[in-house]
């Protein structure tokens, strides 16, 4: 038998397969029928002896060592190849029984590569990585990997003892995909992709695709199964297919899961599970009166200080917080509570670690090969190839991935800018022109239509937010009209302009009173969003509560008036995690929030009521959201008083007679009787104030009904006097005066006086 096996081997393709060389192991490995009967080979490297045992009729055929590297063959006189099992004896006389990979050639679809190939595969993910699969009565995980340029490919883990010898993946055809069936594996092994490169060296990657991930500093993939999550948000689901999220409010809180609460020190870990953030951070943002949250990026990243915003496992939410399905939980127990979840998304650069995309097979299969278009010189990252077929389709797929399989309700996309503009953060020489001698990024434009276009065909309402910083026009804009297709963009050019003017002296604002006024000019360009973000509270910057000038009493009014303004002024709402109490120290991922400030100092507790009330006023008032992209929707009646720093405008609903007055006073001087400009003659009611006693102001508020007179102002042929706080903004609701009510009043009768707060 042996001299038989021997006569028909094909020992080029036997050396290939000893020397973990091969794309095609199956061409050696596993059973095949031949003349002389079916022929079985493996490779069990280290193994004393290896038996093929018959599943059915319990017969045994003891193996050949073909090469002491580890490869034993038989050859079995049957006219069938039958089912079996592997028996290996070890040197130290240990025995175990294992199925065989082998007999499980992989076949991937035909259709589904040729989608991938072109850059459509939306599920490619349910193809590509670790997958349990059953095969008969066998199970196992399914693995699979595009590695085009790869000499071979090997899965290694603790259950092949990190061997690329044992575990060759086969090659499907000529799509660059490897794939294996390995059996008995199972959900939660560890596992890598062995890649042998051009020049013979091999390195190990973690799966582009793959699940989950090992909690840092150790970098493996994880096998997870996300099937059999059974999700309790299908009324949340159903609501958010009839509802249009820009049509009502949306107020965005900023959190970051790993510092908004931390464990105590006498628990001995870093951080909270996902099951145990969700009820505790559902119930302060349904307390505060937020529509959404949004998670700074939860994808696997391998250090703490980069926020998530250094990806190196794009399909695997982090393991610092538990498991894909604790994560499953986490979204809807939110979608329970009636809170939307926007996750943070970075496709624009990925890091450097040897482990992840960089470099992948050898070659630079996910990044450019030339440095001007492949690199971020100021952050050290790499940028995408988007205009590679199956890296776009990577991308794509994952974004819709965590929308489809996670449920999340938006995407916030960080870094547009740097994607649109091939010259982003560059200097002269450091980048290359398009085909056209011109500075943008023709693929990157492409992808982002491409996944705009396809995120608004398979899930209805869900939001595509642009962090993009520049004059790019129509980010926005439909994709059918030219635009890029976003829902919405950041407006950084507002809150730029807008904390300019807040950490200026009041003293010297007169000066820059276009900071506040400017953005009215371009505010109908793009929908936006108007954004306090967690940029603005790191790396020196200060929180926003120390950004604001003046003594400690001042800060907070200040403060509370900027917070004011920016619920008046057009756009939806975001604001970072603990500037809703004015934590005065930085933002630090290392650390949790500074709760302890609600519980030992009036003044923050104050300023934590007026958030909340602020809120409230924002979600049940729909002058504030109901036309924040139409211009019908707001109106100045004083914007030019910048020598006393005191800017006016009216927001109104859809319904024209529902409308909103906003007075702001951006200095610490007040104004006992202040003539107000208004918009139509009527009785106006003042129903906020952030002066308030309660928000820790001086209570320089108007408590009656003021009536408005025929007395011009600001070009307005009626006003009103009423008092205006240092520091504070008044909010009045108008009711305009019949047809019927119309009289002539010259001043303000002593029923409507102002009243200090008690």
């Amino acid at each position: 038998m042996e001299n038989r096996l021997n006569a028909q081997m094909d020992w080029e393709k036997v050396e290939a397969v000893v020397y973990a060389d091969t794309k095609y192991p199956f061409q050696i490995l596993g059973p095949r029928m031949t003349e002389g009967g079916v022929q079985i080979c493996c490779m069990y490297p280290g193994a004393k002896s290896v038996s093929v045992k018959v599943k059915r009729s319990k017969e045994s055929y003891e193996m050949v060592c073909l090469d002491e590297a580890g490869l034993f063959g038989v050859l079995v006189d049957k006219d069938k190849i039958f089912k079996y099992t592997y028996v290996i004896t070890n040197e130290d006389g240990t025995v175990w029984e294992q199925e065989d990979a082998y007999a499980y050639l992989p076949v991937l679809p035909d259709d589904e590569l040729e989608l991938f190939a072109q850059g459509i595969n939306y599920n490619i993910y349910k193809i590509l990585g670790a997958h349990k699969k059953k095969i008969g009565s066998v199970e196992g995980v399914e693995f699979a990997v595009w590695a085009p340029n790869a000499q071979k490919v090997s899965v290694v883990g603790d259950f092949n003892m990190w061997d690329g010898r044992r575990h060759l993946m086969e090659m499907q055809k000529d799509s660059g995909i490897f794939a294996l069936f390995i059996p008995g594996i199972k959900e939660g092994d560890i596992y890598k992709y062995e890649i042998r490169v051009k020049g013979g060296a091999n390195v190990l990657k973690a799966d582009p695709y793959g699940f989950s991930s090992q909690l840092r500093p150790d970098n493996a993939s994880v096998v997870a199964d996300l099937s059999g999550y059974e999700w309790q948000d299908k009324e949340y689901m159903a609501a958010r297919k009839k509802n249009n999220p820009l049509d009502g409010p949306v107020n965005i809180y900023e959190v970051h899961l790993g510092s908004w609460k931390k464990p105590e020190e006498e628990e001995g870990r870093p951080f909270y599970n996902y099951r145990e953030i969700a009820p505790e951070l559902a119930k302060y943002v349904q307390e505060m009166g937020y529509t959404h949250i949004e998670l700074l990026p939860v994808m696997e990243h391998p250090f703490d200080g980069s926020w998530g915003y250094q990806v190196t496992g794009y399909y695997a939410p982090t393991s610092r917080y538990g498991t894909p399905k604790d994560f499953m939980y986490f979204m809807d127990y939110m979608h329970q509570k009636g809170i939307g979840v926007i996750l943070d998304w970075v496709p624009a650069h990925f890091p450097k670690d040897a482990f992840g995309l960089a470099c992948f097979d050898g070659t630079c299969l996910y990044e450019h090969q030339d440095k001007r278009q492949g690199e971020h010189p100021h952050w050290g990252t790499l940028i995408f190839n988007y205009g590679r077929p199956q890296v776009s389709n990577f991308l794509i797929a994952n974004a819709l991935y965590w929308v489809e399989q996670y449920h999340a309700d938006g995407i916030r996309m960080d870094a547009v800018a740097s994607m649109l503009y091939l010259d982003y953060g560059k200097n002269d020489g450091e980048w290359v022109a398009n085909k056209y001698g011109g500075k943008e990024n023709l693929e990157a434009i492409e992808l982002l239509k491409h996944l705009n276009s396809m995120m608004a065909k398979r899930n209805k309402n869900v939001l595509m937010i642009a962090e993009e910083s520049t004059a790019w026009p129509m980010v926005s804009g439909p994709v059918e009209d030219g635009g890029l297709g976003f829902n919405m963009k950041w407006n950084m050019g507002w809150m730029n302009d807008f904390l300019t003017y807040m950490k200026t002296d009041p003293l010297f604002r007169k000066h820059c009173h276009g900071c506040i006024t400017f953005s009215m000019m371009y505010a109908y360009s793009e929908k936006f969003l108007l954004v306090f973000s967690h940029d603005e509270v790191v790396h020196g910057k200060g929180s926003l509560v120390n950004k604001m000038p003046g003594e400690y009493e001042q800060k907070f009014a200040n403060l509370r008036t900027a917070m004011m303004f920016m619920t008046g002024h057009p756009g939806k709402k975001f604001l970072f995690m603990g500037q809703e109490f004015a934590q005065f120290s930085e933002w630090s991922e290392a650390r949790g929030l500074d709760w302890h400030l609600l519980s030992e100092y009036e003044k923050h507790q104050e300023f934590h009521k007026f958030s909340k009330d602020m809120n409230k006023l924002y979600r049940t008032e729909p002058s504030l959201y109901e036309q924040d992209f139409n211009p019908n929707g707001f109106e100045w009646m004083s914007c030019m008083d910048a020598d006393r720093s005191i800017v006016s405008f009216v927001r109104r609903a859809k319904d024209n007679n529902d409308m909103l007055l906003f007075v702001c006073n951006f200095t610490p001087v007040a104004y006992e009787n202040f003539r107000q400009a208004v918009p139509v003659p009527g009785k106006y009611k003042e129903i906020f104030n952030s002066d308030s006693v309660k928000y820790g102001g001086t209570g320089m508020v108007n408590s009656r009904q003021i009536v408005a007179t025929d007395e011009p102002c600001d070009g307005r042929e009626c006003s009103i006097e009423m008092a205006l706080a240092p520091l504070g903004t008044a909010v009045f609701r108008i009711k305009p005066e019949l047809p019927e009510e119309k009289k002539t009043t010259k001043k303000t009768t002593k029923s409507t006086k102002k009243t200090k707060e008690a």
